[in-house]
């Protein structure tokens, strides 16, 4: 047996040492990503970031249902970016972009071309885009182009950066913008794991088409695909000191719950 998602995430909503360490050894490596990804220029420490996410405040463990590995981790990616937020804001952009502008320069472009211009504002390049969504580079690349030209016309600017230097703000926006007809993310699983029905696609197809949000919760599902390959547990020679510094006593575990980075959970 293995110690899952959904056991750490309800240890760490009691506040027992196990989850804790579990989090830290596992999903630090994730955090470290994060960042790396979105702010490569932080010198915020990463025991801040941890401290954070485990304060009492933090909403991350409070869902009293199980919750998966990908959910949690889009989650997570979500307080990680809003830690950062905090302790060492950035400058606005030089250009600005709002969603209202994206929405009408994009209203006429497909859902997938719109997850392909979204990712833009999550940084990812036309390569690994195009690995995300199962297409080819060149498609992207395309798909961007066309973008590009319809939010110049609509907004009378445009520079190569505009879509990434915005996409902190333009996420926050199209998490606003949400509605009671939001798709839970169980939705967009069973999509990408080839699980939805023909009407369950159309359905979800229609409804994300029109919403940021959806579209957002959409991307940052595709991604934690991308932030698990491959990540290998912290050692113990890690791991131990940060728990230390967070205060975290060592977990006292039966056999079959050491901690040997294996995962479950869709």
């Amino acid at each position: 047996m293995v110690y899952t998602c959904f056991e750490m995430v309800r240890d760490c909503r009691a506040n027992r040492p196990e989850g804790w360490s579990y989090f830290i050894s596992n999903y630090l490596p994730v955090i470290r990503r994060i960042v790396r990804h979105y702010r490569p220029e932080s010198t915020v420490a990463e025991v801040d970031i941890v401290a954070a996410i485990r304060d009492p405040q933090s909403s991350l463990f409070a869902s009293v249902d199980p919750v998966p590995e990908r959910p949690f981790v889009a989650a997570m990616r979500q307080h990680v970016l809003g830690a950062l937020d905090r302790m060492a804001p950035v400058p606005e952009p030089e250009m600005g972009i709002d969603l209202e502008s994206l929405t009408a320069a994009l209203e006429p472009l497909t859902l997938l071309e719109k997850q392909a211009v979204w990712l833009e504002t999550m940084r990812y390049s036309p390569a690994e885009t195009a690995a995300m969504l199962r297409s080819a580079p060149a498609t992207i690349e395309k798909i961007r182009d066309k973008a590009g030209e319809r939010l110049r016309a609509e907004t009378n600017h445009w520079s190569a950066a505009l879509l990434p230097d915005n996409g902190r703000q333009l996420s926050l926006a199209a998490e606003a913008s949400g509605t009671q007809g939001c798709l839970p993310a169980k939705a967009f699983l069973d999509m990408l794991d080839g699980r939805t029905t023909w009407k369950g696609r159309e359905d979800l197809e229609r409804h994300a088409h029109g919403c940021w949000r959806c579209i957002d919760h959409f991307c940052r599902l595709v991604e934690t695909v991308e932030l698990l390959r491959g990540v290998q547990p912290l050692p113990d020679t890690e791991a131990k000191p940060l728990c230390e510094l967070l205060g975290i006593p060592a977990a006292k575990q039966p056999g079959w719950k050491r901690l040997f980075g294996a995962r479950t959970g869709a």
